[in-house]
């Protein structure tokens, strides 16, 4: 975004080289439990991510973009 303060959030997603965010960093970002953001992403209660069970264990996925919006964050343009 030329001579704006915050990046458009399309063009920071963009950026990211990261195409999840672990339930650790969820978890730390949130101020939260591991347990509390698995166990939210199983029961359907967190709108950011989804949980998967294969077998007898769970796997997770949780968006950038979603979890970002979620938690309020907006990236702010680093100086050149």
């Amino acid at each position: 975004m030329k001579g704006g303060k915050f990046m458009e959030f399309q063009e920071f997603l963009d950026s990211m080289e990261v195409k999840s965010v672990s339930i650790k960093e969820a978890s730390q970002l949130m101020g939260k439990s591991e347990q509390f953001i698995r166990v939210g992403l199983r029961n359907k209660r967190l709108p950011f991510g989804v949980a998967v069970q294969l077998s007898t264990q769970w796997t997770y996925y949780i968006s950038p973009k979603l979890f970002y919006e979620y938690i309020g964050y907006t990236p702010t343009q680093r100086p050149a």
